[in-house]
């Protein structure tokens, strides 16, 4: 995120933005089916973080609850957070053994850009289950972790 006016830019520190994408995670996104938060708020580096999407409907995802984990290394926002299904998913762009969310296969992460937030991520992910090679595929049954 950059703020500035007449063509100049300053960059948000990472603790600044990682504390911006915390007020929103706590305070709600959309319609309440993806939230995020800190795994543990004595973290001074905000690393870890916890997120969750209730499946979409119209989908075999449909009233899950699915758990991740996102990881925001020392070069976020520059580079994209790790993102990992806690829960157990069927999907394309999910290694099956590991639950890890593969960047090649998953646009929003080959193609990070330091605007994009893990809003975004689970938003994205949440889109993923509903597009038409996700949203009918077999699911382990609920409630496995990885």
């Amino acid at each position: 995120m950059t703020l500035g006016s007449g063509g100049s830019s300053v960059v948000v520190p990472r603790n600044f933005r990682l504390l911006e994408e915390l007020e929103r995670g706590e305070k709600g996104i959309g319609d309440g089916t993806v939230s995020y938060g800190m795994d543990d708020g004595d973290d001074i580096y905000m690393r870890s973080w916890t997120g969750t999407i209730i499946g979409p409907h119209n989908s075999v995802h449909e009233g899950r609850i699915y758990q991740l984990k996102l990881f925001c290394d020392k070069d976020y926002p520059e580079k994209s957070p790790t993102v990992r299904f806690h829960s157990r998913v069927n999907m394309t762009c999910v290694n099956h053994e590991t639950g890890v969310v593969e960047p090649k296969k998953f646009g929003i992460l080959s193609n990070w850009q330091r605007e994009y937030t893990m809003e975004d991520i689970l938003t994205q992910l949440k889109k993923e289950m509903s597009a038409p090679h996700n949203r009918k595929l077999v699911q382990p049954p609920e409630g496995t972790l990885f």
